[in-house]
């Protein structure tokens, strides 16, 4: 017998991935327009959990308005004989792949950021109650986390009532967080993958390193760890280490050959600290997206929560895009805010010392794990809104990727005075020498670095020669 028949939509593996549009959806909850959102799991003593009892704080799913976002918290309280604390992150993260579970119903991100959508037709259907949720996922704990005991649910939507307990789910997300830092890649022999959010983008595996989060933010090493021994088929497995490739990139055999498997050959060799090359996947549920700024050499960031355009004119959503879907995009690499107080942050690439612009919001998150001699030098949207005023704002800080700018600069072209000059019969000859050539074609700007063109033949005409035709 179906454990979910008083469910008035069907419930299964199925339905993970599926996305609500705008137009089909019933009501919003949370997302990039509500500001305090949260879902949280808490270990509480045997005594202090009801087994199956689900509340609802404020309004219902029936008594919100049809196309409004709503504000939401989830507090899922779980107890048992041999469950600590050190599994709310666990406990926590499946949120998503359950919620993912109902037909009608999509989940994206985590923690602090959650987004999610009801469809017209599930509501239509009778999926009209959080308390047809809160079955879900008591019965999904339940039955696939046999260590946890007793479980109550609770959601909030009344908005003064989030606001009192969004701090203390923040605190307690920053605490479990400073418990994983300090614990260092080369000191452990095996890392841990999540495959939770393939349901989303195939190709991607997410890679959990002590001195790496995974994208979403929501799972530490010691979570991985966790969530591996209680559940060895579950969605987070061991990663064995393997050989150290190149220990500078962040390549390592055991993560190359995970990749490949997981991935069905998709991927099959992945960088951990640099952006470029073979830099790990992107999923979709990623708190916040490194993006590459070729006209100054450097590195943008911007969360999902950041409203407007960045430095280079584009939106979140647009950025996000171009490096979702489990893909290896050069230069854009969706990653945890917590990645950004490590000391592996994109260390190949010149880790903090090759930041350009970061949202005032996460510069003053993670402003303590800034470099003294750059915090300065690290632009906001308070300090430039466009290409030009980040020029200007890093050179007059001084920003260490000026001096990359100096050592880059070479003649762009040298030319003999001739207006035609050919090459000798059957040989090419170098015409043009540069650090860095931008081209732009098909609407894209293609930087070419240390470049060195060779031709036949090089014919130079003046404007004036052009416009007399």
């Amino acid at each position: 017998m179906s454990m979910f028949k008083d469910i008035p939509v069907e419930v299964g593996v199925i339905y993970e991935g599926e996305r609500i549009r705008r137009n089909d959806m019933q009501v919003e909850l949370g997302g990039p327009t509500v500001k305090e959102k949260f879902e949280l799991a808490k270990v509480l003593p045997m005594d202090a959990v009801e087994d199956g009892k689900i509340t609802i704080i404020g309004p219902d799913l029936k008594d919100l308005k049809e196309g409004g976002a709503y504000p939401l918290g989830i507090l899922v309280e779980a107890a048992g004989k041999t469950l600590d604390a050190g599994l709310e992150g666990v406990i926590e993260r499946r949120i998503h792949g359950y919620l993912n579970y109902i037909e009608g119903f999509m989940h994206l991100n985590q923690r602090y950021d959650v987004w999610m959508r009801l469809g017209k037709k599930s509501f239509q259907k009778g999926m009209n109650s959080f308390e047809y949720i809160g079955k879900v996922l008591y019965r999904l704990f339940k039955s696939e986390l046999p260590i946890i005991e007793k479980v109550q649910i609770t959601f909030i939507t009344d908005p003064a009532k989030i606001s009192a307990m969004y701090p203390a789910a923040v605190a307690d997300y920053e605490a479990r967080d400073s418990k994983a830092r300090g614990l260092k890649d080369s000191e452990v022999d095996t890392f841990y993958g999540c495959a939770l959010c393939q349901s989303f983008a195939p190709s991607h595996v997410c890679v959990i390193t002590p001195q790496r989060y995974s994208n979403c933010g929501a799972i530490s090493w010691f979570d991985g760890k966790a969530s591996a021994s209680i559940d060895p088929k579950g969605p987070v497995f061991a990663i064995p280490r393997g050989e150290i490739i190149n220990a500078e990139k962040g390549e390592f055999s055991g993560v190359n050959e995970a990749a490949k498997k997981r991935t069905m050959g998709e991927v099959t060799q992945v960088w951990l600290y640099t952006a470029f090359d073979h830099p790990h996947t992107s999923c979709g549920c990623f708190e916040a997206v490194t993006f590459y700024i070729p006209e100054v050499d450097g590195f943008g960031v911007v969360n999902r929560s950041f409203k407007g355009a960045t430095v280079n004119g584009l939106p979140f959503s647009t950025i996000a895009d171009s490096a979702a879907g489990g893909r290896q995009i050069d230069g854009f690499h969706g990653m945890s805010i917590e990645y950004m107080r490590s000391k592996k942050f994109f260390a190949a690439d010149g880790g903090w010392n090759r930041v350009v612009w970061v949202p005032k919001e996460v510069k003053e998150r993670v402003k303590e794990f800034i470099p003294a001699d750059v915090v300065d030098k690290v632009a906001t949207e308070e300090d430039a809104t466009n290409i030009e005023a980040l020029k200007t704002f890093l050179k007059a800080k001084n920003h260490p990727v000026v001096a990359r700018w100096e050592a880059e600069t070479a003649p762009a072209v040298e030319t003999a005075a001739a207006e035609e000059t050919v090459a000798a019969e059957g040989q090419m000859m170098p015409v043009m020498t540069a650090a860095s050539l931008p081209i732009m074609a098909g609407g894209f700007k293609i930087i070419l670095k240390d470049a060195k063109i060779y031709a036949n033949k090089v014919i130079i005409k003046t404007v004036k020669d052009e416009k007399a035709k």
